[in-house]
């Protein structure tokens, strides 16, 4: 079930699923201990003696945010019940408080006695075992904790602080599923104190006029400590729930709107997934640095595991869309937790918890009882390539400083060093952590990495290494131009596997991962080899359904539909679309020929849920999200292609007269101002106008 509302600030994340259940609560860092533990946290409604949860079918629900912010807006109809709710969400900005606004509105001609629910059932730290629930009378709210963690709930109508009513009990044991089945008869008994598995309701009365509209709010802090989660409380008190509410979507929408700058005839609703998914990723990076990969705990279905982990490789991607779009400022944080755990050995494992630790793995060190290094070499060799990114557009020195040695040179070391008899990085795991080998994605991403290597050490005045690093990368090129092209397939493989005798057997199965050979600075869009690659995977991988969209690679098993694999290659993949979205930009050399590109950006935004969350994959004939939704991958290669797209109209848009383009955008310039070209021309003036950030 995908997370239709995610809403954080770094420390504290929750997600709400499709039905508007609080699903994920996530803190102290994104990622890293849910202490809902995917658990559904109901809210339900009682009306003049007739009760429904917001999961009941009764409901019609509509579920986006406020333009260009991280508050939530929920319209939720009951025509049964008479009543319809309009419901606002935010994390705060500042201080690590969830505030919720529900504007109630009768819609019948009589006074009604209506009643709000609302069922927490957290697992602190991730699991039940030793928490307490309790009633506190000067506070007005229900608070939950175990050892370091607090969570207090309490609410508002009209002037009153406080709840109207509350019970805490135990679930999941003896039967018991938990308290929020003794709202359903619209009373709670108000037990105070319950210990072990235990849950809370609480309950806001909201008495309605004929016609009449009231509002409600409910908050819940996070703190460490009982004095933080009280202080919190009266934080919330003291300002004022709406007050909260008001300060977090002005910053976001300051926040957003940073870089701002012309899109031109851009389309708007392009302008607004844009503007989306920066935000949207922004909820999924820990203040720490780390950029997680998913924060939706339904896929534990498949393999009670998560994407709550910062991989190297998603992370030094997001990163570059971020550099792209002006947040430099979150970037920094990123290579420094990058610097603070890559090996000594140069090389980074698989994944990692938000805290820096490692993470889970399924890449053994032992493989038919020999040693295995267990990397994705790529994702050592991505995160050199976005740094030089950052780099070449920041040019923060004193940053980079730092990070010379004992990052990017031992990182750069790594890979010359990890490579075979044919220059050829050595086998490691493929960008999917599905085949051991030598893979296209992954050749092309160390030779981008090997090559902003060399950058760097040519600017810090290090031109020997500067020279090995070019040298490795060019060799590891001529070997590519050797080993991955078919002349059977007209095109690349997508691996080989390394035989006893020193040849290859190679993998011919069609990969739209094929795109890294071209995206990270290897091959040219020009290159005959290169153009004929990226034409079999549009043609191959391409979903024909009304769906459409591009699959992974022919036959791909990862949560796979169908098996008309001539229709159906693979579900489609926002990543995999987007990618030939920016093989399209990459090659444009006129307007016609970007229109390709700008229709796929329009697929991504029609295929996406009404709040613009993207998921991994969907539904090659529904269009339902499938595994984790939102995945932060999908956001940023919407926000590197957006971005892409508008710098290559810019290059094609230029005056006839004196060559400057015609749109332009300055990066740190919150302003922006229109001017005029003046060129004289047989003693007259000729003017147009240029658009400059």
């Amino acid at each position: 079930m995908p997370r239709d509302l995610p809403l954080g600030n770094g420390r504290l994340l929750v997600g709400f699923d499709k039905d508007y259940q609080l699903r994920d609560i996530y803190y102290p860092n994104v990622g890293r201990e849910n202490q809902t533990d995917g658990a559904p946290c109901r809210m339900g409604v009682w009306a003049d003696g007739q009760f429904a949860w917001l999961s009941d079918a009764g409901w019609e629900r509509d579920m986006r945010y406020l333009p260009q912010t991280l508050v939530s807006r929920v319209r939720l109809v009951h025509p049964q019940l008479g009543l319809q709710l309009t419901c606002y969400d935010t994390v705060d900005f500042h201080e690590d408080v969830l505030v919720r606004r529900f504007v109630v509105e009768n819609l019948a001609d009589q006074p009604r006695d209506v009643r709000l629910f609302f069922h927490h059932d957290f697992n602190i730290s991730g699991n039940a075992v030793g928490d307490t629930a309790y009633y506190k009378p000067d506070l007005r709210a229900v608070i939950h904790y175990k050892g370091p963690r607090y969570f207090l709930i309490s609410g508002q109508v009209g002037e009153v602080v406080g709840l109207d009513g509350w019970a805490t009990g135990v679930k999941g044991i003896g039967g018991k599923e938990g308290t929020w089945r003794d709202a359903e008869d619209g009373e709670l008994g108000g037990n105070p104190i319950t210990q072990g598995s235990v849950d809370s309701t609480v309950c806001l009365k909201v008495p309605l006029a004929a016609r009449d509209t009231t509002v409600a709010y409910l908050w819940m802090c996070a703190a460490t400590a009982y004095e933080q989660v009280k202080l919190l409380h009266a934080v919330v008190q003291d300002k004022g729930p709406q007050a909260l509410i008001s300060r977090t979507s002005r910053f976001w929408s300051l926040w957003v709107n940073k870089e701002e700058f012309d899109f031109n005839d851009f389309p708007p609703e392009l302008i607004d997934l844009y503007k989306r998914s920066l935000l949207t990723v922004r909820t999924q990076i820990d203040d720490s640095g780390a950029i997680i990969a998913a924060n939706d705990s339904d896929i534990r279905q498949f393999s009670f595991d998560t994407y709550s982990y910062m991989w190297p490789r998603d992370g030094a991607l997001v990163a570059y869309a971020l550099d792209r779009a002006g947040y430099d400022e979150l970037t920094r944080s990123f290579f420094n937790f990058c610097n603070r755990v890559i090996t000594p050995e140069g090389y980074f494992l698989h994944k990692y918890n938000a805290d820096g630790t490692l993470a889970s793995s399924w890449h053994s060190w032992l493989v038919d009882g020999q040693p295995r290094l267990p990397i994705q070499e790529d994702e050592t060799a991505l995160v050199l390539w976005s740094l030089w990114e950052h780099f070449h557009k920041v040019r923060d020195i004193e940053f980079i400083k730092p990070l010379f040695r004992n990052l990017i040179v031992r990182a750069a070391d790594f890979m010359v060093g990890y490579r075979d008899a044919n220059g050829l990085p050595q086998p490691s795991w493929d960008l999917w952590e599905e085949r051991w080998g030598i893979h296209a994605f992954t050749v092309g991403a160390v030779y981008g990495g090997l090559i902003a290597a060399a950058s760097f050490a040519n600017a810090f005045g290090e031109r020997d290494l500067g020279r090995r690093y070019k040298q490795v990368a060019e060799e590891m090129k001529a070997a590519a131009c050797q080993h991955l092209w078919s002349d059977k397939l007209g095109r690349f493989v997508r691996m080989l596997s390394p035989q006893p005798d020193g040849t290859y057997v190679a993998d011919e199965t069609n990969d739209a991962a094929l795109m890294g050979l071209f995206y990270f600075g290897m091959y040219p869009t020009s290159d005959e080899q290169m153009c004929r690659t990226m034409d079999a995977v549009r043609a191959e991988l391409w979903i024909k359904t009304e769906v459409g969209g591009v699959a992974r690679y022919h036959n791909d098993y990862y949560h796979q539909v169908s098996q008309d694999l001539a229709k159906v290659p693979g579900n489609p993949w926002f990543i995999c679309t987007m990618w030939l979205a920016q093989w399209d930009i990459a090659r444009a050399s006129s307007h016609v020929e970007l229109t390709a590109a700008l229709e796929t950006l329009h697929w991504t935004a029609s295929h996406a849920l009404p709040s613009g969350v993207l998921a991994e994959q969907v539904d090659p004939y529904t269009n339902a999200p499938l595994s984790v939704s939102p995945l932060t991958w999908s956001h940023a290669v919407f926000v590197a292609a957006t971005v892409e797209y508008l710098d290559k109209l810019s290059e094609l848009s230029r005056c006839d007269i004196c060559g400057r383009p015609l749109y332009t955008k300055e990066d740190h310039q919150l302003n922006y101002e229109r001017t005029t070209h003046h060129h004289a021309q047989d003693g007259s003036l000729a003017e147009h106008t240029a658009v400059v950030e």
